[in-house]
Protein backbone atom coordinates (compact mmCIF):
# COMPACT_ATOMS: atom_id res chain seq x y z
CA UNK A 1 0.00 0.00 0.00
CA UNK A 2 1.34 3.22 -1.13
CA UNK A 3 1.20 6.80 1.14
CA UNK A 4 -1.92 8.12 -0.82
CA UNK A 5 -3.87 5.05 0.23
CA UNK A 6 -2.96 5.56 3.91
CA UNK A 7 -4.96 8.74 3.73
CA UNK A 8 -7.82 6.98 3.87
CA UNK A 9 -6.74 5.92 7.59
CA UNK A 10 -7.38 8.86 9.37
CA UNK A 11 -10.32 10.04 8.01
CA UNK A 12 -12.53 6.27 7.66
CA UNK A 13 -12.70 6.13 4.44
CA UNK A 14 -16.44 5.82 4.58
CA UNK A 15 -17.54 10.04 5.33
CA UNK A 16 -17.22 9.15 8.97
CA UNK A 17 -14.27 10.56 10.79
CA UNK A 18 -12.60 8.08 12.54
CA UNK A 19 -12.22 8.76 16.65
CA UNK A 20 -8.66 10.40 17.39
CA UNK A 21 -6.42 8.55 19.38
CA UNK A 22 -5.78 11.81 22.05
CA UNK A 23 -9.69 11.27 23.15
CA UNK A 24 -8.90 7.26 23.98
CA UNK A 25 -5.95 8.38 26.12
CA UNK A 26 -7.75 11.66 27.66
CA UNK A 27 -10.73 9.20 28.72
CA UNK A 28 -11.49 9.15 31.91
CA UNK A 29 -11.22 5.54 34.35
CA UNK A 30 -14.59 5.29 34.81
CA UNK A 31 -15.66 1.74 34.09
CA UNK A 32 -19.43 2.97 32.73
CA UNK A 33 -17.97 5.26 30.99
CA UNK A 34 -15.34 2.86 29.59
CA UNK A 35 -17.92 0.69 29.23
CA UNK A 36 -20.33 2.74 26.86
CA UNK A 37 -17.08 3.52 25.23
CA UNK A 38 -16.46 0.02 24.41
CA UNK A 39 -20.47 -0.20 22.99
CA UNK A 40 -20.29 2.45 20.60
CA UNK A 41 -16.87 1.68 19.55
CA UNK A 42 -18.82 -2.01 18.92
CA UNK A 43 -22.19 -0.19 17.29
CA UNK A 44 -19.75 1.33 14.97
CA UNK A 45 -17.90 -1.31 13.88
CA UNK A 46 -21.55 -2.70 13.31
CA UNK A 47 -21.79 0.35 11.37
CA UNK A 48 -18.85 -0.02 9.26
CA UNK A 49 -19.26 -4.07 8.46
CA UNK A 50 -22.17 -3.57 7.11
CA UNK A 51 -20.99 -0.56 4.54
CA UNK A 52 -18.27 -2.81 3.71
CA UNK A 53 -21.13 -5.58 2.99
CA UNK A 54 -22.54 -2.86 0.71
CA UNK A 55 -19.12 -2.63 -1.01
CA UNK A 56 -18.54 -5.76 -1.54
CA UNK A 57 -22.09 -6.84 -2.62
CA UNK A 58 -21.60 -4.10 -5.38
CA UNK A 59 -18.09 -4.32 -6.09
CA UNK A 60 -17.18 -2.81 -9.74
CA UNK A 61 -13.13 -1.58 -10.53
CA UNK A 62 -14.48 1.54 -9.63
CA UNK A 63 -15.28 1.05 -5.91
CA UNK A 64 -11.85 -0.34 -5.35
CA UNK A 65 -10.49 2.42 -3.32
CA UNK A 66 -13.56 3.12 -1.62
CA UNK A 67 -13.79 -0.83 -0.50
CA UNK A 68 -9.53 -0.18 0.82
CA UNK A 69 -10.74 3.09 2.75
CA UNK A 70 -13.88 1.06 4.46
CA UNK A 71 -11.08 -1.53 5.04
CA UNK A 72 -9.01 0.51 6.45
CA UNK A 73 -11.35 2.38 8.54
CA UNK A 74 -13.10 -1.04 10.16
CA UNK A 75 -9.38 -1.60 10.84
CA UNK A 76 -8.60 1.48 12.53
CA UNK A 77 -12.27 1.04 14.80
CA UNK A 78 -10.83 -2.38 15.50
CA UNK A 79 -7.86 -1.07 16.77
CA UNK A 80 -9.30 1.72 18.99
CA UNK A 81 -11.88 -1.10 20.53
CA UNK A 82 -9.13 -3.12 21.43
CA UNK A 83 -7.68 -0.32 23.53
CA UNK A 84 -10.96 0.69 24.44
CA UNK A 85 -11.71 -2.93 25.90
CA UNK A 86 -8.02 -3.13 27.65
CA UNK A 87 -9.81 -0.92 30.13
CA UNK A 88 -13.24 -2.53 30.69
CA UNK A 89 -12.54 -5.55 33.10
CA UNK A 90 -15.46 -7.62 32.46
CA UNK A 91 -15.56 -11.05 32.67
CA UNK A 92 -17.77 -13.29 30.76
CA UNK A 93 -18.30 -16.83 32.14
CA UNK A 94 -17.86 -19.46 29.50
CA UNK A 95 -20.87 -21.41 29.90
CA UNK A 96 -22.87 -17.53 28.44
CA UNK A 97 -20.29 -17.82 25.64
CA UNK A 98 -21.55 -21.15 24.94
CA UNK A 99 -25.09 -20.43 25.33
CA UNK A 100 -24.86 -17.96 22.59
CA UNK A 101 -22.73 -20.29 20.44
CA UNK A 102 -25.46 -22.28 20.65
CA UNK A 103 -28.00 -19.63 19.55
CA UNK A 104 -29.43 -19.90 22.96
CA UNK A 105 -30.78 -17.02 25.43
CA UNK A 106 -27.82 -16.25 28.15
CA UNK A 107 -30.45 -15.17 30.57
CA UNK A 108 -31.00 -18.97 31.01
CA UNK A 109 -27.50 -19.00 32.82
CA UNK A 110 -28.50 -15.94 35.04
CA UNK A 111 -31.78 -17.44 35.92
CA UNK A 112 -29.84 -21.67 36.32
CA UNK A 113 -27.23 -19.23 38.62
CA UNK A 114 -29.86 -17.41 40.65
CA UNK A 115 -32.22 -20.54 41.05
CA UNK A 116 -28.83 -22.54 42.24
CA UNK A 117 -28.64 -19.95 44.81
CA UNK A 118 -32.16 -19.55 46.23
CA UNK A 119 -31.77 -23.90 46.25
CA UNK A 120 -28.78 -23.54 48.10
CA UNK A 121 -29.62 -20.74 50.77
CA UNK A 122 -33.06 -22.80 51.59
CA UNK A 123 -30.39 -25.58 51.99
CA UNK A 124 -28.19 -23.45 54.29
CA UNK A 125 -31.56 -22.12 55.98
CA UNK A 126 -32.65 -25.56 57.30
CA UNK A 127 -29.89 -26.53 58.32
CA UNK A 128 -29.52 -22.67 60.20
CA UNK A 129 -33.35 -23.78 61.58
CA UNK A 130 -31.70 -27.28 62.76
CA UNK A 131 -29.10 -25.99 64.57
CA UNK A 132 -31.61 -23.77 66.46
CA UNK A 133 -33.75 -26.20 67.54
CA UNK A 134 -30.80 -28.46 68.88
CA UNK A 135 -29.62 -26.01 70.83
CA UNK A 136 -32.95 -25.09 72.04
CA UNK A 137 -33.75 -28.78 73.03
CA UNK A 138 -30.03 -29.23 74.63
CA UNK A 139 -30.90 -26.10 76.62
CA UNK A 140 -34.08 -27.52 78.29
CA UNK A 141 -32.33 -30.93 78.44
CA UNK A 142 -29.65 -29.51 80.43
CA UNK A 143 -31.59 -26.96 82.62
CA UNK A 144 -34.06 -30.24 83.83
CA UNK A 145 -30.54 -31.75 84.98
CA UNK A 146 -28.19 -28.80 85.94
CA UNK A 147 -30.34 -26.23 86.76
CA UNK A 148 -27.83 -23.91 88.31
CA UNK A 149 -25.13 -24.49 85.95
CA UNK A 150 -27.56 -23.56 82.84
CA UNK A 151 -28.30 -20.04 84.94
CA UNK A 152 -24.89 -19.47 85.24
CA UNK A 153 -24.63 -19.97 81.62
CA UNK A 154 -27.39 -17.64 80.50
CA UNK A 155 -25.41 -15.11 82.87
CA UNK A 156 -21.98 -15.55 80.96
CA UNK A 157 -23.93 -15.09 78.03
CA UNK A 158 -25.42 -12.43 78.50
CA UNK A 159 -22.44 -10.42 79.65
CA UNK A 160 -20.79 -11.45 77.06
CA UNK A 161 -23.13 -9.91 74.40
CA UNK A 162 -23.66 -6.78 76.22
CA UNK A 163 -20.22 -6.41 75.72
CA UNK A 164 -20.19 -7.61 72.57
CA UNK A 165 -22.82 -4.99 71.44
CA UNK A 166 -20.62 -1.88 73.27
CA UNK A 167 -17.33 -3.23 71.72
CA UNK A 168 -19.39 -2.70 68.45
CA UNK A 169 -20.72 1.03 69.03
CA UNK A 170 -17.52 1.93 70.38
CA UNK A 171 -16.00 0.79 66.90
CA UNK A 172 -18.69 2.83 64.57
CA UNK A 173 -16.55 4.91 63.29
CA UNK A 174 -15.47 3.78 59.70
CA UNK A 175 -12.00 3.02 58.15
CA UNK A 176 -12.35 6.69 56.80
CA UNK A 177 -12.70 8.68 59.98
CA UNK A 178 -16.65 9.37 59.06
CA UNK A 179 -19.40 7.63 61.88
CA UNK A 180 -21.91 5.44 60.97
CA UNK A 181 -25.52 6.96 61.28
CA UNK A 182 -27.14 3.83 62.20
CA UNK A 183 -24.98 1.09 63.42
CA UNK A 184 -26.06 -2.53 62.84
CA UNK A 185 -28.28 -4.29 65.43
CA UNK A 186 -26.72 -6.70 67.87
CA UNK A 187 -29.21 -7.49 70.38
CA UNK A 188 -28.65 -10.57 72.89
CA UNK A 189 -29.50 -13.96 71.32
CA UNK A 190 -32.53 -15.37 73.42
CA UNK A 191 -31.95 -18.51 74.75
Amino acid sequence: MDSSQNTGLGSGGNGMLATPLNDTAAAVDDPKQNLNQVINSTQKTLGLIHQLYLTVSSFNTASQLPLLQRLNGLVTELDNMVELSEKCNIQVPMEVLNLIDDGKNPDEFTRGVLNSCITKNQVTKGKTDGFKSLRKHLLEELEQTFPDEVESYREIRAMSAAEAKRLAQSQSSLPNGDVKVKPEHQGATPL
